[in-house]
């Protein structure tokens, strides 16, 4: 009998930073340095790239010195990224073994493990403490996560008062998205939330809501152009499908199709643990 498909299944993949690292050097050549910016198009796990996470810590706004929480963090681009340009400290926590492993390998390849540390575990459970972080983000996770009100918890509890939270992820639209999609292979392992059902999950956990915004009409073109070009060029040399393999391609031509037909809507979000 086959095992159960669950989140870690669909996103596991054994050797994935040494895919990531001999892929690079390929393309680059083997004295190609490697670091956050020449990792990003590997190893940020968004249809948009390292363009979201700029996005993103825009809206976080981390300092210098601040000790910031990924939650999450896939094989660690944006943890990476964000601490570097920044210049605070990332603690990124990812329910797959074999992307902890890979984000490991990679901040040690960067030269950034004084920096950067990824720990195994639920985003439902966090292994951390109360009021350890000046900030958080989630970055298109909460939709393989069927309690959002324990994500919101678990957010809220390892925040110092002050900190806030950054989200920005898929939500439910007028209809299921097509699968697969790079959250989800089948609809058992997709939990999309309405807007308003976001917002009321945040609230309920004792956020107040800073800035809460529908991206979806802004990025429709963009998700459009990027299925066009996929569906007529493929996969580039470098890209994510290092991670998931090629059924990405199928994957990001449905995510687009679900954004253009209204299936699925995008939000940006960032709430505030009162003082």
């Amino acid at each position: 009998m086959a095992a159960p498909l669950t989140v870690d299944r669909h996103y596991g993949r054994a050797g994935i930073a040494e895919r990531a690292l001999a892929t690079l050097r390929e393309a680059k050549g083997p004295d190609a340095p490697i670091t956050p910016e020449t990792l990003a198009p590997i190893d940020h796990f968004h249809g948009r790239g390292v363009l979201a996470t700029e996005e993103l810590a825009v809206l976080l706004d981390p300092q210098p010195g601040e000790h910031i929480l990924d939650i999450g963090s896939g094989i660690g681009g944006p943890a990476r990224w964000i601490a570097y340009k920044r210049g605070c400290r990332v603690t990124g926590v990812d329910l797959t073994p074999e992307f902890c492993e890979a984000a490991t390998a990679l901040t040690a390849a960067c030269g950034m493990a004084d920096r950067v540390t990824i720990n195994q575990g639920s985003a439902t459970d966090l292994p951390l403490a109360d009021n350890t972080f000046d900030r958080a983000y989630s970055q298109n996770v909460v939709m393989n996560i069927a309690d959002k009100p324990r994500f919101c918890g678990e957010a809220f509890r390892v925040l110092r008062p002050g900190g806030v939270l950054a989200l920005s992820n898929v939500c439910a639209g007028s209809g299921p998205p097509y699968f697969p999609v790079p959250w989800a292979s089948v609809p058992e392992l997709s939990f999309l939330a309405t807007p308003d059902e976001t917002r009321g999950d945040l609230l309920a956990a004792g956020f107040e809501i800073v800035s809460f915004r529908d991206t979806t009409d802004e990025l429709r073109a963009a998700a459009a152009r990027d299925r066009e070009r996929v569906e007529r060029e493929g996969l580039p040399v470098i890209g994510i499908h290092i991670i998931m393999g090629d059924r990405i391609r199928e994957m990001r031509i449905n995510s687009a199709r679900s954004s253009e037909e209204g299936r699925t809507r995008t939000i940006e979000v960032l709430a505030r643990k009162p003082v």
